[in-house]
């Protein structure tokens, strides 16, 4: 699988996983907040918060993933058929 992904940009996937997990983490954390009878602004800026948070966190981690997983070398269906596939 992360062949499919190498040569490209994971910033965008590293953002979507961190969007996902701020939401659920912070729905959650917006309900735990609002059983401790914490003002509603309060409960809100707090679930924005985790969520741009782990968004921006995912962005920057994918940005720099990105480096380390280079394009492969793709071979030509021109190769040489004498050779082994593999």
């Amino acid at each position: 699988m992360i062949n499919k992904l190498r040569g490209r940009n994971l910033a965008h996937p590293g953002c979507l996983i961190g969007t996902t997990a701020g939401l659920v983490l912070g729905i959650i954390l917006a309900g735990i907040l609002a059983n401790l009878n914490v003002p509603l602004n309060t409960d809100l800026l707090a679930w924005l918060g985790l969520t741009i948070l782990l968004g921006a966190i995912g962005w920057v981690s994918g940005s720099s993933l990105s480096s380390r997983f280079p394009a492969l070398e793709e071979r030509s269906a021109d190769a040489d058929s004498d050779s082994p596939a593999g």
